[in-house]
């Protein structure tokens, strides 16, 4: 059993994910942390980030196991990612990578940018999350503030939106909802509504 959910940042995909793979048991893969991963790498060794076979080497080495998301998650490390993320051969070797992660049994939940259109495009439940941009920002905004980090929100409602354009413009692999996805727009929805949500449409494909 393959679940797959896709979404812009912030959308709230990433909670979402983790929660359902905790209620049915499954095993979960925050695929953005593979290319955070492969840019920390990069970073820590001081290697250029606009070398795509020195990136792609790099991929090929990520630990899934491994990824930690308390150190993964630093800005300075999604801004690097975001940048290697539109190398395709970068792009080639993490996808294997999170493929054979998906064939993991019992289940797998697996979030991301591509999951439902690339990754695993058999995947028996596609889910589209998303939201507006104020609103993703906001809640980037507060997540910082929160963990105590200076923030200012309209400098994170243009980084949101300039991820946005990155991440649906790039010619390989584009965020975009798989045609049979089900959407969930979180704008206006608590995690708590939104995963019952996300459960029914589960549900309804286990007891098929």
């Amino acid at each position: 059993m393959i679940i797959a959910i896709d979404g812009p940042a912030a959308a709230g995909k990433g909670t979402l994910s983790r929660r359902i793979a905790a209620d049915y048991g499954f095993h979960h893969l925050d695929t953005g942390l593979t290319y955070r991963a492969t840019a920390k790498a990069l970073l820590d060794a001081a290697l250029p980030l606009d070398n795509e076979p020195v990136a792609e080497k790099m991929a090929l080495e990520v630990e899934l196991a491994g990824l930690d998301r308390s150190v993964l998650s630093a800005h300075e490390i999604g801004e690097a990612a975001s940048k290697i993320a539109v190398m395709p051969s970068v792009r080639r070797a993490l996808v294997e990578a999170q493929r054979a992660f998906a064939a993991r049994k019992p289940g797998t939940v697996l979030d991301g940018r591509d999951i439902g259109t690339v990754v695993c495009p058999d995947a028996p439940v596609k889910l589209y999350v998303t939201a507006s941009a104020e609103v993703r920002a906001r809640r980037r905004f507060d997540e910082m503030v929160g963990n105590g980090f200076p923030a200012d929100y309209l400098s994170v409602l243009a980084d949101i939106q300039k991820r946005d354009e990155r991440d649906m413009g790039r010619a390989d692999s584009p965020l975009r909802p798989a045609e049979d996805a089900h959407l969930l727009d979180t704008s206006e929805m608590s995690i708590e509504a939104a995963f019952l949500a996300a459960k029914a449409l589960i549900d309804a494909a286990l007891n098929k």
